[in-house]
């Protein structure tokens, strides 16, 4: 393993700082800088590529030093206390961080459930509620998300430390391309003839719990302020909306607050289908 030595803010701690706060850096190297616990060792065991480890020697413990050890990387970086403190966006500092490849956005290669449940999330313009969107996805069984037009950086430190540990065990596409992605649909309804596209809408349209949610299905999220674009709402099979006290003051959910939502709603219908 080569180990390089890290003692002032040289071009090379210039990088990572890059890599943390610089959308365009990002992309050019096709590299994104990671801490936390949870998200490193999902990273690991989803088998993305460790390019780096960064580290401060004289302070690691067993689960740093097996880390490692263990991942073969192309080089790591032995950083001095303060240079770690600087870098960590934790208030105590990560003993580990990595620089990890970013992956290919490839929509075929994602391998499908039997029974496909997508959802697709059109142009999210806040980190956070990106990253609770992957959390969601994850935590509900979707077998991807997909991410359309100019978003916010799927890369961003702030979205992959509120995804937490999902966001590197869903596949996440980003596709700017909407002819791509509607020819990507018809393969999946060619593949499943009963694949059904479905659409939101914060106005009163089709009741969620009425629409039948057990079959293959494209859940689409629209934008925060916006909503959905205007023609994937034309290419959806049914708007659904979530229904709301008449009493309630407020005329919608958050976006990532009513993806929950109909994620559930999804799964508590494909699990009690699959109970009959």
């Amino acid at each position: 393993m080569k180990e390089t030595k890290i003692f002032s803010k040289n071009s090379t701690f210039q990088k990572f700082e890059v890599l943390k706060t610089n959308r365009n850096k990002r992309y050019r190297y096709n590299e994104f800088l990671v801490e936390g616990v949870r998200s490193l060792n999902e990273a690991v065991k989803n088998n993305w590529k460790i390019k780096s480890f960064l580290y401060d020697k004289s302070d690691l413990s067993d689960w740093a030093q097996d880390m490692i050890k263990r991942v073969n990387t192309d080089v790591n970086f032995c950083l001095t206390p303060d240079l770690m403190k600087e870098l960590s966006g934790k208030e105590d500092t990560s003993e580990l961080m990595a620089i990890i490849e970013m992956r290919e956005d490839k929509l075929d290669q994602v391998i499908l459930s039997p029974n496909p449940f997508i959802v697709l999330f059109d142009r999210p313009s806040n980190k956070g509620n990106l990253g609770t969107m992957i959390r969601s996805c994850d935590a509900l069984g979707a077998d991807m998300l997909i991410i359309t037009g100019h978003s916010v950086d799927l890369y961003d430190t702030d979205v992959v430390v509120s995804a937490m540990g999902s966001f590197f065990n869903l596949p996440v596409i980003r596709i700017s391309d909407n002819k791509a992605l509607f020819e990507y649909i018809d393969r999946l309804r060619n593949k499943y003839p009963d694949f059904v596209t479905i659409g939101t809408t914060a106005h009163k349209e089709y009741p969620i719990y009425s629409a039948n949610l057990t079959s293959p299905l494209m859940l689409m999220m629209g934008n925060e302020t916006m909503g959905l674009n205007k023609a994937f709402k034309e290419y959806c099979d049914l708007l659904c909306t979530i229904p709301m006290s008449e009493k309630s003051y407020a005329t919608s959910f958050n976006v990532s607050c009513a993806a929950s939502i109909l994620m559930y709603e999804i799964t508590r219908q494909r699990g009690m289908n699959e109970m009959r």
